[in-house]
């Protein structure tokens, strides 16, 4: 993401929009959201230090709505595959793909939601509902599979989150190159393996 796509979001009268996207850009340079602040957002998109503020009381604030905006397309991407398929096991891998897809294909988005910043979610409450409804995709996918018992009987919940706990794992360790992976197609090969073994433990519980 370059500045002049910046400047250009904000010449077209989207001030805000250019803010996170700016943002956005620091954070895939440093690899860091505590290296953001408003003065330089501010620099990038090429308004004065006070501009910001008209739609960030703080640095906080434009971090919750970057993160906001990531769990949007988040939730778009394991929604579009929910659809694939009516089978909830083959859901719920499809879901763990597009969730280690959407980390590498946004790795300054995916830093912000999990990793480099921590928020008080319950202060921000359409972040806090949209990170809901992502991990709810799984949960579903979980019950799902449950009620047709293919999956054990144990709280939906916790095998979510040992379900997320494994894809989010793999999706920064790829994010962070702590793999010796960067060939795409092998990528996608470790990212269908590690999710269909998950299915598979899945699976060998409930017999």
């Amino acid at each position: 993401m370059s500045k002049s796509r910046s400047k250009v979001t904000y010449h077209h009268g989207d001030l805000r929009q250019a803010l996170v996207e700016a943002s956005l850009e620091i954070i895939a340079e440093t690899r860091d959201a505590s290296s953001v602040s408003l003065r330089e957002v501010a620099r990038r998109v090429g308004v004065s230090p006070a501009a910001p503020y008209r739609h960030f009381a703080d640095k906080d604030v434009l971090l919750a709505a970057v993160a906001e905006e990531g769990f949007q397309q988040l939730l778009l991407a394991l929604r579009v595959e929910a659809h694939v398929t009516d089978e909830p096991l083959a859901r719920l891998q499809a879901n763990g793909v597009a969730y280690v897809k959407f980390a590498i294909a946004h790795p300054a988005h995916y830093r912000v939601m999990f990793n480099s910043f921590r928020v008080e979610k319950e202060n921000y409450p359409s972040l806090n509902t949209v990170a809901r409804e992502a991990f709810a995709e799984m949960v579903h996918a979980i019950t799902a599979g449950q009620s047709i018992g293919v999956i054990q009987p144990s709280d939906p919940r916790q095998l979510a989150w040992i379900s997320w706990s494994l894809v989010h794992g793999l999706a920064l360790l790829l994010i962070d190159r702590q793999l010796p992976i960067v060939d795409e197609q092998e990528i996608s090969s470790l990212v269908t393996l590690a999710t269909h073994s998950l299915i598979y433990g899945l699976q060998k519980i409930a017999k």
